[in-house]
């Protein structure tokens, strides 16, 4: 007789790249290597993401996101998690919104990855209306993973960059950040893509009991800027938790983890627009959430 458990299931409500990795193309294998069933709800369907390709091929999928949501309602799902990334518009804000009352009991884990920009810009898509709109799925999030960008614009706080900035000066403007981002909900929040002197990145977290006990926990920077590595950390971190680490520690190797990965795409000369070189290393997520 088996001692297996029954899968977990999370929604993956990402676009779909088909060429370049990111999005559903990393969050999929890497949470089903976790040991998760990854059921996807495509906001958008590229033939390649945006980052360095032109004329590539996009359809609009938020009418299927409510058709999909609207069967799931049939089969009467229900979801252990539900895990939000790069959304399009307003409308499929109000569609998530929709998904996660309809979807979720007192045991779902929410989990909002808010795509929205990156080195100080955000994203040609990104009015601010649907920035505001995107401040109210982090307010009904367990846990959001904004980058330094995502965070301040989130929270109002001025960007700023800290490339040249000591440690502790990094990590005083990420308390800065993550206190006027507290005002958007109770959920824990992660700020990833700190930069830091002595060519370091660090994510910004705080411990699951004192909201006020803050931490910077950082690597050595790869200077290469590949596409999906944001998608592959909050994969990797949210696939920690749910097997039940510490948020903490679930940090700590979900950096290490990009980190690793990146040095060898870099070391291969992988091209930075087809994205991490991360499938050698599934192995390794199976095996942490195997122990």
């Amino acid at each position: 007789m088996s001692d297996k458990k029954p899968l977990k299931r999370i929604a993956a409500i990402h676009d779909l790249s088909c060429f370049g990795r990111c999005a559903l193309t990393v969050v999929m294998p890497a949470l089903s290597a976790m040991g998760y069933q990854v059921i996807p709800v495509p906001t958008a369907l590229l033939s390649s993401h945006t980052g360095g390709f032109t004329d590539m091929y996009f359809k609009d999928m938020t009418d299927a996101m409510g058709e999909i949501s609207d069967h799931f309602d049939r089969l009467g799902l229900k979801f252990d998690a539900i895990y939000t990334g790069f959304l399009g518009s307003e409308e499929q804000i109000d569609v998530v919104l929709d998904f996660i009352k309809r979807f979720s009991d007192e045991n779902t884990l929410i989990f909002v990855d808010p795509v929205m920009g990156d080195d100080g810009v955000l994203y040609s898509t990104y009015t601010e209306r649907l920035r505001d709109r995107m401040k109210e799925l982090c307010a009904v999030a367990h846990i959001i993973t904004p980058n330094v960008t995502e965070a301040s614009f989130l929270s109002g706080v001025e960007y700023k960059d800290t490339s040249a900035d000591s440690e502790s000066d990094a990590f005083a403007y990420a308390e800065e950040l993550r206190g006027s981002l507290a005002a958007l909900g109770k959920g824990k929040i992660i700020i990833t893509g700190i930069p830091h002197a002595g060519d370091m990145f660090g994510t910004y977290g705080h411990s699951e009991v004192e909201f006020s006990d803050g931490y910077m926990y950082s690597v050595k920077r790869v200077r290469k800027s590949y596409p999906g590595t944001g998608d592959l950390f909050a994969s990797v971190l949210l696939g920690c938790i749910m097997a039940g680490e510490e948020l903490g520690d679930a940090v700590r190797f979900a950096s290490d983890h990009i980190c690793e990965v990146m040095n060898y795409s870099a070391r291969f000369d992988t091209p930075v627009r087809e994205g991490v070189a991360f499938e050698r290393f599934l192995g390794e997520l199976a095996e942490r959430t195997r122990r």
